[in-house]
């Protein structure tokens, strides 16, 4: 059976925890800042972790990030 390719742009977008939780970076953070507030762009600036939903097709996409 051959090799399976990871899929790049999702390799270079997220990350496995340990417990096989991935991390993303946060939208509505890379323009048109000014009409945020403060708070809002604090709690835009660090990674969160992807809805279970999402979960499963995020693996099929990177099949060796997986512990």
């Amino acid at each position: 059976m051959p090799k399976l390719k990871t899929n790049r742009a999702a390799a270079k977008r997220f990350k496995f925890t340990k417990n096989n939780k991935i991390k993303r970076k946060s939208m509505n953070t890379r323009h048109i800042l000014t009409k945020k507030g403060p708070k809002r762009r604090r709690r835009l600036r660090g990674l969160t972790l992807v809805n279970n939903s999402d979960w499963k097709s995020i693996v099929r996409l990177m099949p060796y990030g997986v512990r």
